[in-house]
């Protein structure tokens, strides 16, 4: 689980404009018919008395970091935009409630099937986005909710160019991951035709856009895995902070920030890659893996066995080091005997862009827990989902070198995989992917 993390707190909304993306809102048109009507008249007077709507909830979410703390009347008028450069559910903030879900396209579909499944994907991502109803057969598990920041990511992998005849558009960052020491991984439980992610900050919300895909499949393609995920739910803390893990620790405090000079080249595909097919312009690679969390083992140690493991304080974030949070890591730095006080195989010194490269990744995870086994053992652990412009550079870079000695690898199992394309965001008329499958 590198340590690329997560900041502190979102920057205020701004105006009704993208703020990342720049792209003007389109938070005033509406198709979705007298259901999409009721359910934003059941926000009452929210636009009215300053919360967060329309595109402004689109521009407090610059980046992979807990969301704001806000009253929580406020929570469900949170709406993130489906029009954008960037696909929604890489840059918002971390939302409570996810699903991911990958497909396999059925036997004797293809392109056409392909497109006229991401045509009918795209329309209803665009409408639960903007807390209406889907257009056809809608559960009405969301009736009662505002759009509650839900958002609707697309993805291909590896296998789907092959089922399609696109194999010549396939990118050579989707080639496999190589294998891992940490690796114990369920080939049913990886991969997959087509990835799909679903983060919400209301479950219920989440689970009617998980239905409404899954029920957009139809004959086209068929679930190969699914899982399920939470964050802290936005103004459960007193103040906005990086959020925990299931070990306890915070999780997040070193990602990549838009500000950043190099972020763009970092996470996004640019518009005149030499190196990715045209179709790939503003997208990104998501890296998913279910990393299973050895809780027993590690809560037999100590708080102070876990920051040296981690290499920070349990408590605030804080480098063992010194200082807050936010307080650059002293590498160099000894106790009274000569010992380094971050430790040679701490995690948060290992992934460190500075130890491998200048490798980074934005991280945007979700913890997840699935019961307890019939031996007493908790499954639970992190949906690890991270995005970068380049996967080899990226993830792949940073994984190599956890697997030569990271201290935390001894408390966690990596049980499934998968690697996945993400196109740019569709524009206006568009559907997710309209560029690679009509080529």
């Amino acid at each position: 689980m590198p340590d690329q993390s997560i900041p502190q707190s979102l920057p205020e909304a701004g105006p009704p404009v993208d703020a990342v993306e720049g792209v003007p809102s389109a938070a005033s048109s509406s198709e979705g018919g007298s259901e999409g009507l009721t359910r934003r008249r059941l926000l009452g007077t929210a636009g009215a008395t300053g919360l967060v709507l329309g595109a402004a909830g689109g521009a407090v979410g610059y980046t992979a970091a807990p969301s704001q703390a806000t009253p929580l009347s406020s929570i469900g008028a949170g709406e993130a935009m489906f029009h954008v450069k960037h696909q929604p559910g890489i840059t918002q903030g971390l939302q409570a409630r996810g699903h991911l879900v990958a497909f396999d396209l059925a036997a004797g579909a293809g392109r056409k099937e392909a497109a006229a499944l991401l045509r009918r994907w795209s329309q209803t991502a665009r409408r639960l986005m903007a807390g209406e109803a889907a257009a056809t057969d809608d559960t009405d598990v969301a009736r009662d909710a505002g759009p509650s920041s839900l958002t609707v990511t697309f993805g291909f992998g590896n296998s789907f160019f092959a089922r399609t005849g696109l194999e010549k558009q396939r990118p050579v960052a989707l080639d496999p991951l190589p294998d891992f020491s940490s690796d114990h991984l369920d080939k049913t439980r990886s991969n997959g035709d087509l990835w799909v992610q679903i983060g919400a900050n209301d479950a219920l919300v989440a689970f009617h856009a998980l239905r409404a895909v899954q029920k957009d499949a139809g004959g086209a393609a068929k679930v190969r895995w699914q899982m399920n995920g939470f964050n802290r739910t936005p103004g459960a803390t007193a103040h906005p902070m990086t959020a925990r893990n299931l070990m306890g620790q915070m999780d997040g405090t070193r990602n990549p920030k838009p500000a950043d000079s190099d972020f763009d080249q970092r996470i996004f595909v640019p518009s005149d890659s030499t190196k990715d097919p045209a179709w790939m312009a503003d997208g990104s690679y998501a890296v998913v893996r279910r990393i299973r969390m050895l809780l027993d083992d590690w809560e037999k140690l100590s708080v102070t066995a876990q920051e040296q493991v981690i290499g920070r304080r349990k408590s605030d974030g804080a480098a063992l080091s010194g200082g807050t949070e936010t307080t650059a890591m002293d590498l160099e730095k000894t106790d009274a005997n000569g010992d380094l006080v971050v430790p040679i195989n701490a995690h948060a010194r290992i992934t460190r862009p500075d130890q491998n490269g200048g490798a980074a990744m934005l991280r945007r995870p979700f913890s997840y827990h699935d019961g307890i086994d019939p031996d007493g053992t908790p499954d639970a652990g992190l949906l690890f989902v991270c995005w970068q412009a380049d996967p080899l550079r990226g993830f792949v870079t940073v994984q190599r070198k956890l697997d030569r000695g990271d201290a935390l690898s001894k408390y966690i199992r990596h049980e499934s995989s998968g690697l996945f394309a993400v196109p740019g965001g569709a524009a206006e008329g568009e559907y997710v992917g309209q560029r690679l499958l009509e080529a």
